[in-house]
């Protein structure tokens, strides 16, 4: 049975409910709130005072975010775009790669080890298929280049 969502104190608790399980962006909260049939101006004022008592931080959530998707082998091209199709400021998600301190290479050449066993291309089909596979993981085309030409180490 799902909980009826129109006082200020049912979409606190569902709200908190839901930053219980992992942080959340204000927007990605908004729309979850939303789908659970709470009203438009209780989830405002509710999630402006989780924000207030710091229970809400888009700071907090950005970091956790950019630090999974890095553990999970992802660069920060498609970080950052991840981060924007959810609704968070460019300025907020650049400063947020940028304060990770993840060193991109080194995460680029663990994935890429994990991904090929650190073997480099043989021809060019092998080198076009691992770049496409790091391209697709969203770390950068220079990067790719020097790491699959040996040059990775310098």
């Amino acid at each position: 049975m799902t909980a009826v969502l129109d006082t200020p104190a049912a979409v606190r608790r569902t709200a908190m409910d839901l930053l219980a399980r992992r942080e959340h962006g204000r927007v990605e909260l908004t729309r979850k709130l939303r789908r659970r049939g709470a009203p438009v101006e209780l989830i405002e004022s509710a999630l402006d005072r989780l924000a207030e008592e710091g229970l809400l931080s888009e700071t907090r959530y950005l970091e956790s975010f950019v630090s999974q998707r890095a553990r999970a082998g992802y660069g920060p091209l498609r970080i950052r775009e991840e981060l924007a199709q959810r609704g968070l400021p460019r300025e907020a998600i650049d400063r947020a790669l940028r304060d990770s301190g993840l060193d991109w290479r080194e995460q680029l050449l663990e994935t890429w080890q994990h991904k090929f066993a650190g073997r480099l291309p043989a021809d060019a089909r092998e080198r076009a298929q691992q770049g496409r596979f790091l391209s697709y993981r969203g770390y950068p085309l220079d990067l790719i280049g020097r790491l699959l030409r040996g040059a990775g180490d310098d």
